[in-house]
């Protein structure tokens, strides 16, 4: 188990909630931030002083306030802390459930758990931080069936772009120019019809406004 664990939340009842949980099993050492710089220097301060930090629990959302931050969010906090302190465990504790940052986490910046704040989450709190001491993943039951959801949709990254440009407002005709201008292929004003025609199907949404709305709902732009 853990011995020394770093909790980075901005809101003083998250961060009491969450040591709560710690002391209940028996964490030695237990540091509370509420800003995501000051979890960057309290974590390099540690390794400096070889009494390294184990395991960093973060929020991705911090309200912004007088104080002026070189980070803005946990995940940019998270991104360059996996690339200095690779062997730091980190586990994201949000309200976020964005499938394409999910997966983001997870697989390109390599978060060892994600836990989905709500009703149940400090209990899943106690199993995340249980299973990333054994070195395995842990992801909210829930969180798991809505990635498995998105997969079945078979949606890739230029459909995700295809939908975002029209949630801007944007003709077929000035999207094919994008995708032309930004050497995304296919561009052609064919494929990207046959494509919003296969998605409004897939989606069961009645026109490009209703597709838009139904991929919004489902974050996935």
């Amino acid at each position: 188990m853990f011995t020394k664990v770093l909790v980075s939340d901005d809101l003083g009842s998250i961060n009491s909630g969450v040591f709560s949980i710690l002391k209940g099993m028996d964490v030695k050492e237990i540091i509370q931030v509420q800003y995501c710089d000051d979890a960057y220097l309290k974590i390099k301060s540690a390794t400096l002083h070889k009494a390294p930090i184990e395991l960093l629990i973060t929020d991705l959302s911090f309200v912004p306030d007088h104080r002026q931050q070189n980070f803005n969010s946990g995940e940019e906090l998270v991104a360059i802390l996996k690339k200095e302190h690779p062997e730091l465990k980190i586990l994201v504790y949000s309200v976020e459930d964005r499938t394409q940052l999910i997966k983001r986490l997870l697989n390109d910046l390599k978060v060892d758990g994600y836990v989905s704040k709500g009703r149940n989450g400090l209990t899943e709190l106690r199993k995340a931080i249980t299973t990333i001491a054994k070195d395995s993943i842990y992801l909210s039951p829930q969180l798991s069936q809505l990635l498995n959801q998105k997969e079945r949709l078979e949606i890739d990254d230029f459909d995700i772009e295809l939908m975002r440009l029209l949630s801007l407002g944007k003709s077929q005709e000035e999207i094919s120019a994008n995708f032309k201008q930004s050497n995304i292929s296919p561009s052609s004003l064919s494929t990207i019809e046959k494509r919003l025609n296969r998605l409004r199907i897939q989606f069961k949404a009645n026109n490009a406004i209703h597709l838009v709305s139904i991929v919004k709902d489902l974050g996935l732009i």
